[in-house]
């Protein structure tokens, strides 16, 4: 395994640039779990702004132990540059200027978690010049600092947050200084102030947006500040509890009055309008779908020279879609599209400022991950986030609709197995609950598939994306967790299952976090169309999670969370109803879902005497990209011997 992860990341020869044919696959022996468990091989590919360097980070070990590769474009055969690091994890980095990078590190420094996100692991950055060779790094003991904005017309300074550590219990809001990467010196930009937040600044560095919260009225004041202002204006309001979307979407370019914001602005999709800053009002409607969400704007290919300029939209049905506004970056995405092999989400990475070198990345749900280089008119491919599986252990996705048991139109995606159905089925529901989740190329949904599993990972109300009205039916009426959520991905089964698409008999809930919550939920649903339910880090007691960050959220959000969780069905309130076998998995540091919230299930499931397993992954937290590949071994064979066997009468 060691030499597979060091020799499939190696530079590959020049492909050509002709579409390669699709053909149907044959289903094949499962791959073993080792692959799946393994990290991204490759990541953070990029070009140095001259394009004389591609440098990305690259996994040695399944440890998830990684190096930063820097190899001259000019010459790819030739042995790469490697940076490493001794004790820390290195976990990301980015170019600042032809020669620098800032590096990214952190470490676990506590077996116990400390409250709400935070505790069990500590983080630095670093300053590397290819020029030398060195490291000096930029953490303070008596800071936690990170990049805001690289400058790129200032290739030797860098903006950068100072937060100070919480020792004292007091807090103070962050400052902002330019940082001489070369002379180690800094000037300060803009002092901290409690009262004003959400910073945003622009390719020169100077602050540009903020808000504030007008405790008298409740509302949140959005404020700016022309490039030569000292001063903040007001150019908006909004009531904490108005949950109508208004979010910056970037500057009108060559107009300082004018702005793109994302919003609703009275309608139940979002769309994009320019914002008159100086009159505070709504101009005109640039762009809006009548179906789904406009979820965020695009920037230029080119980060180096016009960074700010807005050139499209992105939103998301069946698959994720780009709405351009600049035909020549819409043509050069689908020149590489048509010749790529397994093409599906094309996207330009990282460009060189002359716009001469690029990468290129495909991914697709029969590509994990992939990176081109693009220099002189040829293309190398560089590798992939995990060239172990190949496009025919994959499976294909489908975009799905059906209709709730209320009448409300669900929306999902499908990954079928290669071969002919009827086939087992593992309801996956995403974490959240209230996010926009897209399904191109999904891991668990491609393991699953590729053990012989069908997946539904079902958009049910809540999720955003589909507009205000389907977002706030999760919760606006009270908590609709276990209700209305659950339904409808119940639904959904029965909707598979009319098609023909899935044996009734086998039947299963996988979910994380709050997919781990509804797979609770599931095993005690009566009469019960699930054999089985794998949770995965999951909320099991609502007023234990509420109360764990109460202080910490108001607003919108306090409106969606609190009575969400207050109104929804506790899990751990329905273990006697629990009528399958279950799986029950936890992160020991898990800091969003803390790990008593396991444990006292599971001290119920005994209590009750329920079939049921439990696995503890050592130093593992929340998030599924924080667990490392002994995390994944630990969960990943339990799950499909699981699945297997212990699913139901005779397993799934």
């Amino acid at each position: 395994m060691r030499k597979l992860l060091l020799s499939c990341v190696a530079v590959l020869g020049t492909v050509g640039m002709t579409a390669l044919p699709t053909t149907a696959l044959a289903v094949n022996a499962p791959v073993p779990m080792e692959y799946w468990a393994a990290p991204d091989f490759m990541r953070n590919v990029s070009v140095s702004p001259d394009g004389k360097y591609v440098a990305f980070i690259k996994a040695t070990s399944q440890k998830g132990e990684n190096i930063i590769e820097v190899f001259e474009t000019a010459d790819l055969s030739k042995k790469p540059y490697r940076v490493g690091a001794k004790k820390m994890r290195l976990r990301g980095f980015q170019w600042i200027s032809d020669e620098e990078m800032i590096v990214n590190f952190d470490q676990q420094v506590s077996k116990r978690i400390k409250g709400f996100n935070q505790g069990a692991f500590q983080s630095k950055i670093a300053l590397f010049s290819m020029d030398n060779e060195k490291f000096k790094e930029l953490s303070d003991d008596d800071f936690v600092l990170s990049v805001t904005n690289p400058l790129v017309h200032d290739p030797d300074h860098v903006l950068m947050r100072y937060a100070f550590f919480d020792r004292s219990k007091s807090r103070r809001a962050p400052s902002f200084y330019k940082y001489n990467v070369k002379r180690g010196t800094k000037s300060l930009v803009l002092k901290g102030n409690e009262d004003i937040g959400g910073l945003r600044f622009d390719e020169y560095g100077n602050p540009r947006f903020a808000r504030k919260f007008d405790m008298g009225s409740q509302e949140y004041v959005y404020l700016y500040r022309g490039p030569e202002d000292k001063d903040w204006k007001e150019y908006f309001r909004q009531h904490e509890d108005d949950f109508d979307l208004f979010q910056y979407g970037g500057l009108v370019e060559g107009d300082d009055s004018r702005i793109y914001v994302l919003a609703n602005n009275g309608h139940d999709k979002v769309g994009l309008w320019k914002f008159n800053l100086q009159t505070k009002s709504f101009e005109n409607l640039v762009y809006r779908r009548n179906d789904v969400d406009l979820v965020r704007t695009l920037r230029p290919a080119n980060g180096w020279e016009n960074p700010s300029k807005v050139t499209g939209v992105n939103y998301y049905k069946e698959t994720l879609h780009r709405k351009f506004f600049d035909p020549a970056e819409e043509a050069m995405v689908n020149q590489f599209k048509a010749a790529l092999p397994n093409a599906g989400y094309v996207t330009i990475g990282s460009m060189s400022r002359d716009g001469k070198t690029m990468i290129v990345r495909n991914i697709s749900p029969r590509d994990p991950g992939t990176y081109y280089l693009y220099r002189d008119g040829k293309v190398s491919k560089l590798g992939g986030d995990n060239p172990l599986l190949a496009p025919e252990d994959l499976a294909d996705v489908e975009y799905i609709e059906y209709t709730s048991r209320d009448g409300k139109k669900i929306s999902g995606y499908l990954t079928v197995p290669n071969g002919p159905g009827p086939h087992p089925l593992i309801v996956m529901p995403h974490g959240g609950p209230f996010i926009n989740e897209i399904v191109i190329h999904d891991d668990w949904a491609q393991m699953l598939a590729n053990n012989g599993y069908m997946v539904l990972q079902p958009q049910y109300r809540g999720s955003k994306g589909y507009g205000l009205e389907f977002y706030k039916a999760g919760f606006i009426n009270g908590g609709e967790g276990g209700k209305k959520m659950q339904d409808d991905k119940d639904d959904g089964v029965k909707h598979l299952i009319a098609q023909g698409k899935v044996d009734p008999d086998r039947v299963a809930m996988f979910g994380w976090s709050y997919g781990g919550y509804a797979a609770l939920i599931a095993a005690a649903r009566t009469p019960n169309i699930y054999q089985c339910v794998i949770a995965g880090a999951a909320v099991a007691d609502n007023n234990q999670q509420v109360n764990y960050y109460r202080d910490r959220i108001d607003g919108a959000a306090r409106i969606e969370q609190v009575p969400f969780w207050d109104g929804s069905i506790s899990p751990i309130e329905e273990v006697s109803k629990v009528n399958v076998p279950m799986l029950v998995i936890h992160g020991s540091v898990d800091q969003r879902v803390p790990p008593l919230h396991a444990k006292k299930y599971v001290d119920e499931l005994e209590k009750y005497g329920k079939n049921f397993e439990y696995v503890e992954l050592k130093d593992a937290d929340h998030f599924s990209n924080t667990l490392f590949y002994d995390h994944k071994m630990a969960a990943y064979p339990k799950m499909m011997d699981f699945l297997k066997n212990d699913c139901g009468p005779g397993g799934l």
